[in-house]
């Protein structure tokens, strides 16, 4: 039955069916051909995979992201971010990789980052020469931070597939957020300094102090959300609520910049997103729960634990095939139908769920800026009008930071369990 579930899958997959779809049509023909279960089962599946109070913190963080767009927050993070950085040569791509690792503190989506922050930055860089395939690049590579960075809907959706502390792995992703922020800092610094690009990236750029109070309610509010969940006043899926009030009062009665009129078009816009994303879920449990029912899982993790002598050669090993699942299937599926597999296989070798989590995550967040089904990348290309073939030159670049960037935390445990260990230890 397994085999038959995966090849059906692939099949689809190969013939461009949804995602959802695919998943979803696959697990049916497991139930249909190989069990005896009613098809009723199917209904219950779905009901029990979403069934599940941290699921709501994804339709919240995605609206919230969505109300910071309109509401002028996201322009703000844009002028105070390059206000920091903005004065030197190569300051203005610098300015989208901080931005959108604060907007990634609020929205948790790499889609939302890529959409509100490019639809500013990369007709800003493109005004001050650089070339466009350059810019939707780098602003796809970027919003990756979107993922990584908490609050994070990927680790939302590990954590409840594996059972493991959400929070933990909230505080987790920053050390590894840094270190992809910092290495892609550095390759644009030294690539603008080479090509003589950013002389002039100065321009426009407003007083540090100007800018921070401009945009001081905007930085409140990963501030409030983090804050909220790290001192344990509030879950991540009350959090996610909270940052929902707190865009709409600021971007109604603060900034002023979000009207009535715009509120419809921002609800049914992340009302269809969290769609996808649930329907992806609810697919995926099904597909998991067959799965488990044949002890995939516990076999998988033995074959691991006999091909792999050691946890060194595992995630080297986990890390290449992620690394080519990314760039096919969607990072929701992923997580929800791999997670519980290889996890199970991590604990084998002795290493920390919230490390491996965190892992798994930045691996697949890389399969989101790597063709041919890369997320952001269709939606960096949409933002600067341009096509997928023409940013690859650039795009080879920045994946190969994030991937050198990927083998640090992976071996070096420390990047992502110090900040785990200090709080929670």
């Amino acid at each position: 039955m397994t085999f038959a579930m995966l090849g059906a899958m692939l099949a689809l997959f190969a013939t461009s069916v949804p995602v959802a779809m695919a998943i979803g049509i696959a697990a049916l023909i497991g139930i249909a051909w190989y069990t005896h279960f009613p098809l009723l089962v199917t209904a219950q599946q779905v009901y029990v995979a979403l069934d599940k109070f941290p699921l709501a913190a994804i339709p919240f963080f995605i609206l919230s992201g969505n109300l910071m767009d309109v509401g002028g927050i996201s322009r703000r993070l844009v002028e105070f971010a390059k206000s920091v950085v903005g004065g030197v040569q190569g300051g203005l791509p610098m300015t989208c990789v901080l931005t959108c690792m604060i907007f990634a503190a609020i929205s948790g989506s790499s889609v939302a980052t890529t959409f509100a922050i490019g639809a500013i930055l990369i007709p800003a860089l493109v005004r001050h020469g650089y070339p466009v395939p350059f810019a939707a690049s780098l602003q796809a590579t970027s919003a990756e931070l979107g993922v990584v960075i908490p609050p994070s809907i990927p680790m939302i959706l590990y954590g409840v597939t594996t059972q493991t502390s959400i929070p933990e792995l909230f505080i987790a992703g920053f050390g590894p957020g840094f270190i992809i922020a910092g290495g892609l800092s550095v390759a644009v610094l030294l690539w603008c300094r080479r090509r003589g690009w950013g002389k002039r990236d100065g321009e426009g750029r407003l007083p540090l102090l100007a800018a921070l109070r401009q945009a001081g309610w905007a930085l409140l509010m990963p501030l409030i959300v983090l804050g909220g969940i790290y001192g344990g006043i509030t879950t991540p899926t009350e959090a996610s609520v909270v940052s929902v009030l707190y865009a709409l009062i600021v971007g109604m009665l603060v900034h002023r910049e979000l009207k009535p009129r715009d509120l419809y078009p921002i609800f049914a816009r992340s009302a269809v997103s969290s769609a996808v994303i649930m329907f992806i879920i609810a697919m995926a449990a099904l597909f998991s729960y067959l799965l488990n029912r044949q002890g995939v899982p516990d076999a998988m993790a033995e074959w691991l634990v006999t091909v792999f002598d050691s946890p060194a050669l595992f995630l080297l090993g986990v890390n290449l095939f992620l690394f080519v699942v990314g760039m096919f299937v969607e990072t929701s599926a992923s997580i929800i139908v791999l997670a519980p597999i290889l996890a199970v296989a991590a604990t084998k070798f002795g290493i920390d769920p919230v490390h491996f989590g965190t892992v798994m995550v930045v691996n697949l967040a890389l399969g989101m800026i790597t063709p041919p089904f890369g997320v952001n990348l269709f939606a960096a290309a949409q933002v600067a009008r341009t096509s997928m073939d023409r940013m690859i030159p650039s795009l080879l670049v920045f994946i190969s930071v994030v991937f050198s960037t990927l083998m640090l935390i992976t071996y070096v445990p420390q990047t992502t369990l110090f900040l785990r260990d200090l709080v929670y230890r």
